[in-house]
């Protein structure tokens, strides 16, 4: 039952920290690699609004997810929109943006330990004879409630709908007026968001450390790479392969090695299926 619960509890906090990135893929096909600083840079706006500016902790949450997003809108209207369409470009520049980010907090102070947000709930309870913490409780249920609002956003909004369109066929989208780069904008900010509001559930388990901002990269990276990119059902099912696969390491050998199991996993899977399990780019044969 501990395998069970922890990965399942794991696997959804995996799906959390991907989904910005496969969201801003599946629609823009931009491979976001400044991913990872975002999800920092969220965490230690809302520490600086709680800490700094004495505000009360959910105002500092919806603050610091909302000036993610917006940062995420900046990179794209000022930077990225110079290299749209430069593949090798965009993931340079981009991972340049995070670094200059990272980096950049590092310089300004951020290091230690002394960097920790409030969990949202204190205490635990036991299920089935295992106990689990209230925060990872809440990291599950606002996992399984914002899949759900992105699912009806996507078919029920007329943004949502303009986002869907432009990712199943981008052309034919801007010849009904859908314009590329709105979307991209609209896109690259709820990624962000999706980033922060990872962030604010995930940090207060942890701390606030730059070598967070990294961590959250190649794990997503890894799920989308696994699951398909630009897929979001592959994006949810990887999770959970890596999510238990990393439990029942933590388990049996030791947690040192977690970071060893999603490198592994990117890998094998470019090994046997390098267009991930609901991918649809074109395998070696298909292209040759």
């Amino acid at each position: 039952m501990e395998i069970l619960i922890y990965g399942t509890i794991n696997s959804i906090v995996l799906s959390l920290l991907s989904l910005g990135f496969a969201l801003v893929y599946s629609i823009s096909r931009l491979p976001n690699f400044a991913h990872g600083a975002l999800y920092l840079t969220a965490g230690y706006i809302v520490w600086l609004l709680v800490n700094q500016a004495g505000l009360p902790y959910l105002p500092s949450i919806a603050l610091g997810i909302l000036a993610t997003a917006a940062i995420g809108a900046i990179m794209y209207r000022f930077i990225i929109i110079r290299i749209r369409g430069m593949e090798i470009s965009e993931i340079i520049g981009t991972y340049a943006i995070g670094l200059a980010i990272m980096e950049g907090l590092r310089w300004g102070g951020l290091r230690g330990m002394t960097y920790v947000l409030p969990v949202f709930v204190a205490g635990s309870t036991r299920i089935a004879g295992v106990s689990v913490d209230y925060q990872r409780l809440i990291i599950v249920g606002s996992g399984v409630l914002i899949f759900v609002l992105l699912f009806l956003f996507t078919r029920f909004n007329r943004i949502g709908l303009a986002l869907r369109g432009i990712a199943q066929d981008e052309r034919a989208a801007m010849m009904l007026g859908i314009d590329s780069d709105t979307t991209a904008i609209i896109s690259l900010a709820l990624g962000s968001g999706l980033a922060g509001f990872a962030a604010v559930l995930v940090l207060p388990l942890g701390n606030i450390v730059v070598e967070q901002g990294y961590n959250v990269l190649i794990f997503a990276v890894a799920v989308c790479v696994i699951g398909g990119l630009g897929s979001w059902g592959g994006t949810i099912i990887a999770s959970f392969i890596i999510g238990f696969a990393q439990i029942l390491t933590e388990i049996f050998v030791s947690s040192h090695f977690l970071m060893v199991v999603a490198l592994l996993a990117i890998i094998v899977t470019l090994l046997i299926r390098p267009s991930g399990i609901f991918g649809k780019q074109k395998q070696l044969e298909e292209r040759v």
